[in-house]
């Protein structure tokens, strides 16, 4: 089992080093590189200090338009590099808080069947791929520490990462666990959405219905297996190359 490195920020209940995840052909991955958390928005000096001690350079979000316009410029604003890489089709409306029930499934054939969290997954894969890739592209390609998040930390940024580890070889158990591990701190990420009406209307039901689980990332993994040879071939089928892979490699291990 991979050590949890959990960030203590007073403003951010999911925040958390992927360093350490073991590689599927020996070795782990490196710590102080990539940092995966929820909304950012409630971070405090003491948290932007401590992030600025750890060489933040950069934050990939991947919340919504719609979402950055309700929640308000955040405190990493004009301290680091932002990205926006929202991964629902931008019609104004969508945040991940309650991924289940607002996305449209377009899917055809099989995909009707998964779970309600598969479809949602896979209606991530399905209309922004080029978000999904530039994600990886701009952690890839980034200097110092980079941040890449959502509301929640779970979702979006779930499978943002879990391709990222994917791509350079870390264990598939390893990757799982790894998004299992916000089941950990989900009611801390639940009662701070709860606090802003940007997601309080989307999360009604109790607590654990939004736990991650890890038949959830084990299927959407095997499907790309299926579908595509694996993540890499979905992410080479979308442009992200193996120059692109080398650079990720060079930055996460």
């Amino acid at each position: 089992m991979a050590v949890r490195r959990w960030l203590a920020l007073e403003g951010a209940a999911n925040a958390r080093d992927i360093g350490g995840l073991p590689l599927a052909r020996g070795g782990a991955t490196r710590e102080g590189v990539l940092v995966r958390t929820d909304n950012l928005q409630g971070l405090t000096p003491t948290d932007v200090a401590a992030l600025e001690a750890l060489g933040l350079r950069l934050v990939v979000d991947l919340r919504t338009t719609s979402e950055l316009r309700l929640e308000g410029p955040g405190p990493l604003v004009g301290r680091v590099e932002i990205r926006h890489r929202s991964l629902h089709p931008e019609r104004g409306d969508l945040t991940d808080a309650a991924a289940e029930t607002v996305l449209p499934f377009r899917r055809s054939g099989g995909d009707l069947e998964e779970t309600p969290m598969v479809r949602a997954y896979l209606g991530y894969l399905h209309d922004r791929p080029d978000s999904v890739v530039a994600a990886l592209r701009d952690v890839a390609r980034g200097e110092g520490a980079a941040i890449v998040h959502c509301a929640a930390g779970k979702d979006r940024t779930g499978v943002v990462v879990a391709l990222a580890l994917e791509a350079v070889g870390v264990a598939r158990d390893a990757v799982i666990e790894d998004y299992v591990a916000t089941g950990e701190r989900i009611t801390a990420v639940l009662e701070r959405l709860r606090s802003t009406p940007t997601y309080a209307a989307d999360l009604d039901d109790e607590d654990d219905v939004h736990v991650p689980r890890p038949e959830t990332m084990d299927r959407l993994l095997t499907l790309l297996d299926d579908r595509y040879g694996g993540p890499r071939g979905w992410l080479g089928e979308h442009g992200f190359g193996e120059d692109d892979v080398t650079a990720l490699r060079a930055r996460l291990i």
